[in-house]
């Protein structure tokens, strides 16, 4: 099958520039597909003349570089102007193959959408679309500083959803958005939620070669309180003790890191003596309108107050990133839309109990109350209220902290295939392969 990521590869470090969580979700979902005995080649625009031409990931897993407008990092408002050229490397690809080569083709954001539907006509194959983000949702509920998405956005949108054979959704949430904000038929979507790697995001630390599991990876009875927590942050150069706050994602208006400092801010001036043993960690990078105002957060911390406390971190691989959920008391996810969240989920994996936003798909991945708490809106002090009880009750933050672990375990990547796998052979089923000639 053909996957579609014009604008962002699945190769880049995700938390900065346009990677994020669908970079995730592109190159796990990739793997675990080949894993089911599918073939997967994902075309992704070349930023860099010095990329190769064609990187194989895993075996049955190759990522191809296609050569559509400048060798650099260009803005998603401008890539449009290249589709064509992007359609075309594609449709030569193809052409060097058998006829019939591909079965499906997979678009992933409404960009790529564009695309799979001329391929995915040409070819005579079906096209499946995964939107990860919607025009008209982010336009219902813009943060301070934000951009509306613009018309041709949503008119593209819209012309992706009304040709593509299935739709996959992340939650029923994005499904309802998909139905009645888009018009899509309610049998063409199936709803498949994003996976984690239990592997990796786990309370203890990476799973050992070979799955030689030593110890529950729950931290049970006979493992010392908090004692991943503690070790996490002596690695990360913190003291055990202090009660770390942590963001995770990238620093632009949507994402509303500014709340969780204005949070902490709101704590300290509650309890002075909190400044000695609390921090505010913050993973990522600028992107979209952020770039616009860099150092902003930088500036909000001194303005607040707190510059002391907060600690900018550049994003880091997977493997250093489930460090900083262990070493975290809360992570916060405060965004104004997130059609799933996957920072939520990871955290969670890893014993960490969340403090997000009540909207769209963080309703899903976060169960309040049980692994974490939801909040109305983005009133700094709402958010402070809940974590102060996170901070100060530990018999709250231990059933938080189980029922995280219990909620991640549903959210595994096989699982995620297994469903994507299923929604590709319904497409196939419906719109049969063009007879050639």
């Amino acid at each position: 099958m053909a996957m579609l990521s014009m604008h962002t590869s699945p190769l880049e470090q995700p938390g900065t520039g346009d990677a994020g969580g669908m970079n995730v979700y592109i190159i796990e979902l990739a793997r675990q597909l080949a894993a089911l005995g599918t073939e997967v080649e994902v075309f992704t625009r070349a930023v860099s003349s010095r990329l190769p031409p064609t990187a194989e990931i895993v075996p049955g897993v190759t990522v191809r570089h296609v050569p559509a407008g400048p060798y650099e990092d260009i803005g998603r408002a401008e890539l449009p102007a290249w589709l064509c050229a992007f359609t075309a490397d594609v449709l030569r690809t193809e052409a060097g193959y058998e006829a019939g080569w591909f079965d499906v083709v997979h678009s992933h954001y409404w960009l790529s959408g564009q695309v799979g539907r001329s391929v995915a006509r040409r070819w005579g194959v079906p096209l499946v679309h995964t939107s990860h983000t919607l025009a008209k949702v982010k336009n219902a509920s813009l943060a301070d500083g934000d951009r509306p998405e613009p018309d041709l956005r949503l008119r593209g949108e819209q012309a992706v959803i009304d040709s593509a054979s299935r739709l996959i959704a992340s939650t029923q949430t994005e499904r309802r958005h998909l139905t009645d904000l888009y018009g899509a038929a309610p049998s063409q979507v199936d709803v498949v939620a994003p996976g984690v790697d239990l592997d990796v995001f786990r309370p203890d630390g990476p799973r050992p070669p070979g799955g030689d599991d030593r110890g529950s990876s729950d931290g049970g009875p006979d493992r010392e309180p908090d004692g991943g927590a503690r070790a996490a942050r002596a690695r990360l150069g913190f003291d055990p003790d202090t009660q770390i706050l942590l963001f995770v994602g990238r620093i632009q208006p949507l994402k509303a890191p500014d709340v969780l400092l204005a949070a902490a801010a709101d704590l300290v001036r509650r309890d002075p003596r909190r400044r000695g043993r609390l921090a505010v960690v913050v993973v990522g990078g600028p992107s979209g309108s952020g770039l616009e105002r860099p150092d902003s957060l930088v500036k909000l911390a001194a303005e607040l107050g707190i510059a002391d406390i907060v600690h900018f971190q550049p994003p880091v691989p997977q493997e250093q990133l489930a460090d900083w959920y262990r070493a975290a008391t809360a992570v916060v996810v405060p965004s104004h839309s997130e059609s799933f969240g996957l920072v939520a989920v990871e955290a969670q994996a890893c014993g960490t109990p969340v403090v997000a936003a009540a909207v769209g798909g963080l309703c899903t991945a976060v169960e309040h109350g049980t692994s974490g708490v939801l909040v109305h809106g983005w009133n700094p002090a709402d958010y402070a209220d809940a974590l102060e009880r996170i901070l100060t009750e530990e018999r709250w933050r231990r059933h938080l902290s189980a029922g995280a672990r219990a909620r991640a375990a549903g959210f595994g990547w096989s699982a995620t295939a297994r469903g994507v796998l299923a929604s590709y052979q319904a497409a196939a089923t419906a719109v049969p392969r063009a007879l050639a000639g």
